[in-house]
């Protein structure tokens, strides 16, 4: 069992690559949906699910059958005290708890997945292996779009652009139809008439 604070902290450095490259999290935290202190959240998971995996996860074994004759692999992981719906759990409660988030994507099974692969190659002393996943994950970290707000107009082109805009949309369905300028007669008067 390799028990050093380096390995152990190699392990954690697993979590925080899985953890952060997981689209949820990383939507809760971008929006806000743990308040201020989302990215202090964020980390204090890491710690919080590796933690668990050292309480709960103690006799790990990664089993791999390989078929020639299929050309696959299967990675079986059979965990005495932790299960993969067990991490999948866990990590709904601290995602439902901390972030007002229930992850309904199906991402789970794969997370959980993710950290007990982690945490069988830590179990086993298969440090290099927990190392390449680590790069993996992190080149392969999802890049999201940053959504701006437009700039800022006066309210003379924000109303004339509400207007485009209520014009484009009706135009659909029928014609747009602005009242048309009201006439003027030949003394100068203009006839006001009352709205329908």
């Amino acid at each position: 069992m390799a028990a050093s604070a380096a390995s152990r902290e190699l392990f954690t450095d697993g979590v925080r690559a899985v953890l952060h490259s997981w689209p949820v999290l990383q939507i809760a935290v971008e929006n806000g949906f743990g308040g201020a202190f989302g990215p202090q959240k964020a980390d204090w998971m890491v710690d919080v699910v590796q933690q668990y995996f050292h309480d709960n996860g103690q006799c790990v074994t990664m089993v791999t059958i390989r078929s020639v004759m299929w050309n696959l692999s299967l990675v079986c992981l059979c965990a005495a005290n932790l299960q993969q719906y067990e991490v999948e759990d866990y990590l709904a409660v601290l995602l439902d708890q901390e972030f007002d988030t229930v992850v309904d994507d199906g991402s789970l099974p794969q997370v959980s997945l993710n950290l007990l692969q982690m945490y069988a190659h830590w179990q086993q002393g298969a440090l290099e292996s927990l190392k390449t996943s680590i790069q993996a994950l992190s080149q392969k970290k999802t890049q999201r779009a940053k959504v701006q707000a437009p700039p800022i107009s006066s309210d003379e082109d924000s109303d004339a652009e509400t207007q485009e805009m209520e014009c484009g949309e009706s135009q659909q369905s029928s014609t747009c139809t602005h009242p048309p300028p009201p006439p003027q007669e030949e003394d100068g008067w203009t006839v006001v008439r009352r709205k329908k």
